[in-house]
């Protein structure tokens, strides 16, 4: 299974993140690029340890059973995945040169990348090899959306 610990599965979805522009449009779901863009800055935020939330009600109780289907293969998320509260992008104010730099500085940290017990709001916490797993899922899943 790709993992963002690996340099060369980093440095493909970095070129892929190359390939968005102010013209990418969706394939599915609501977000445009600009919100897509926010919201995986937030996600690896979340993952690199900069932003902490607590763990849904929900997620205490089906959050680690989650994860388990989620990673069992290397099927990519199914389109239209629900979307935590907290990573829910509504303005559409982003700059995408901006964003795109920041979404690619976050995967450069992921060859840094040392386990501190990070907690996804849904899924719990997270092992090291777990979260670079989810963070290649998360990452394919939003490039597909917008067709790179």
């Amino acid at each position: 299974m790709k993992t963002t610990l690996d340099k060369a599965t980093r440095e493909e979805l970095i070129s892929r993140i190359g390939n968005l522009n102010e013209n990418s449009q969706a394939q599915w779901g609501k977000m445009n690029v600009s919100q897509m863009l926010r919201h995986c800055v937030a996600w690896e935020e979340l993952i690199s340890g900069r932003q902490k939330f607590k763990q849904a009600f929900v997620g205490r109780l089906f959050g680690k059973m989650a994860l388990r289907s989620v990673l069992k293969d290397e099927a990519p998320l199914r389109r239209n995945t629900p979307t935590s509260p907290e990573f829910k992008i509504t303005t559409n104010d982003g700059n995408i040169k901006t964003e795109k730099e920041k979404w690619i500085s976050l995967l450069q940290d992921h060859g840094k990348f040392t386990y501190e017990g990070i907690a996804h709001p849904f899924f719990g916490k997270m092992t090291l090899e777990q979260v670079g797993y989810m963070a290649y899922k998360h990452s394919d899943h939003h490039l597909r959306q917008f067709g790179c």
